[in-house]
């Protein structure tokens, strides 16, 4: 019922638990599955403390349980197991808590797990976070690597000692976290924002040694995987052995087998770079030599050729072609000239022929008119005109003193 309340009339404290606690009690069982953490049993107590942590967001609920009920599970359950339980919400008002009274505890399947993960990636899957064109590329040769790992962990000291021995040069940021448990995957989570943030990190490396299901789990968390795929530095997930395979693997940039493999992924061997180096500058030598070598047979034979050994010949020759064309071309114009000369003179002895100074010549004359018309009829003339003759050699005047015609 709700409580009619004012600044003049306030409720107790007691009035106000011992409601809640009422309310809440009358709520029934439920099954809830989570993560068993900081579990104690006091001593001469029958009863079980701790806590059930939800295994994919920050939220917990302490628990209860009688001592039997806890011990009783096959095999037993210890922090970081995976159950489900039984249990009864319960406000406790003198303390102002809400804890769970747990009835029954049971381990959740390995089989329950991995229908869980499967799922898991099949909706990340369809979400494209494992497609390969998200995938960056790895830098040939890091300055800085970002490792999340362990502390004092066999994964640490595979990684720093495999990339040290292959190039010594090579720096380390490295972030510790818890690798197992159930706050792995966001110390994880907080390690990797870190280690992103910073602008001299060039590849960030996830290590952790071989384990259970249970004991990587937190690989497969979906918001650590979240996290990776969003992150701008490339991820390399070294993660148990070449067996395991969380769900890390699948969105990280890269998926090494081993720890000691990502070593070797990620930072090339020394020595072996300067073989190739080597390899790569005693084939170059080769290739030039070779090339200088034929370039030399092929100028050899070039100069070999008579155009270039005897080059006066060929001039000789064309010399001797032009000459022929001059004297060709001399005997052809001076054959047309002669002919042009033959021509023109039969040309001139018909145009002397045909002319009135060959006419006079021959003893005629020409009489003109004193206007200069040439006589050619009797009517032109009559008798006492005054005439001008033309002859081959000269004129004189005439006078007409009579006509006849024929």
């Amino acid at each position: 019922m709700a409580l009619e309340t004012s600044p003049d009339a306030p409720a107790a404290v007691r009035t106000i638990a011992n409601g809640i606690a009422g309310w809440i009690n009358q709520l029934g069982a439920v099954w809830v599955e989570g993560q068993l953490t900081d579990v104690s049993i006091g001593r001469g107590t029958t009863t079980v403390f701790g806590t059930l942590r939800d295994t994919d967001a920050d939220i917990s609920l302490r628990f209860t349980c009688n001592r039997r009920v806890f011990e009783a599970v096959d095999p037993p359950v210890t922090d970081g197991s995976r159950v489900v339980v039984n249990a009864k919400p319960n406000f406790f008002a003198r303390r102002g808590t809400l804890a769970l009274a747990v009835t029954e505890i049971r381990h959740v399947g390995i089989g329950e797990l991995l229908a869980r993960i499967e799922r898991l990636k099949q909706l990340l899957g369809a979400e494209g976070l494992f497609a390969a064109h998200r995938k960056k590329r790895l830098p040939f040769l890091p300055h800085t690597i970002g490792l999340i790992c362990g502390r004092d962990s066999a994964a640490e000291r595979d990684v720093l000692e495999n990339a040290k021995r292959r190039w010594p040069a090579v720096a380390f940021r490295i972030e510790y976290a818890s690798v197992q448990g159930p706050a792995a995957a966001g110390e994880v989570m907080t390690a990797l924002r870190k280690l992103d943030g910073d602008d001299s990190v060039e590849v960030i490396v996830i290590a952790r040694g071989g384990g259970s299901l249970e004991d990587l789990l937190p690989f497969s968390d979906e918001g650590l995987l979240r996290a990776v795929s969003q992150a701008r530095t490339p991820v390399v997930s070294a993660i148990g052995h070449e067996p395991d395979s969380p769900l890390l693997d699948l969105v990280a940039d890269l998926r090494a087998s081993t720890p000691t493999d990502a070593a070797k992924r990620i930072v090339p061997d020394v020595r072996e770079e300067l073989d190739g180096v080597r390899l790569l500058r005693d084939r170059g030598l080769r290739a030039i030599t070779s090339w200088l070598d034929r370039e030399a047979h092929a100028l050899a034979a070039i100069r070999s050729r008579p155009a270039l050994a005897a080059p006066a010949t060929d001039l000789q020759r064309r010399s001797d072609e032009i000459a022929a064309l001059v004297d060709r071309n001399r005997r052809t114009l001076t054959h047309r000239l002669d002919r042009a000369g033959d021509d023109l003179a039969h040309r001139l002895a018909s145009v002397r022929a045909l002319s009135p100074k060959a006419t006079l010549e021959r003893g005629y004359s020409v009489l003109q008119l004193a206007d200069g018309t040439a006589v050619r009829e009797l009517d032109q003339v009559s008798a006492g005109d005054l005439l001008h003759a033309r002859v081959s050699d000269g004129r004189f005047d005439v006078e007409v003193t009579s006509k006849e015609s024929k």
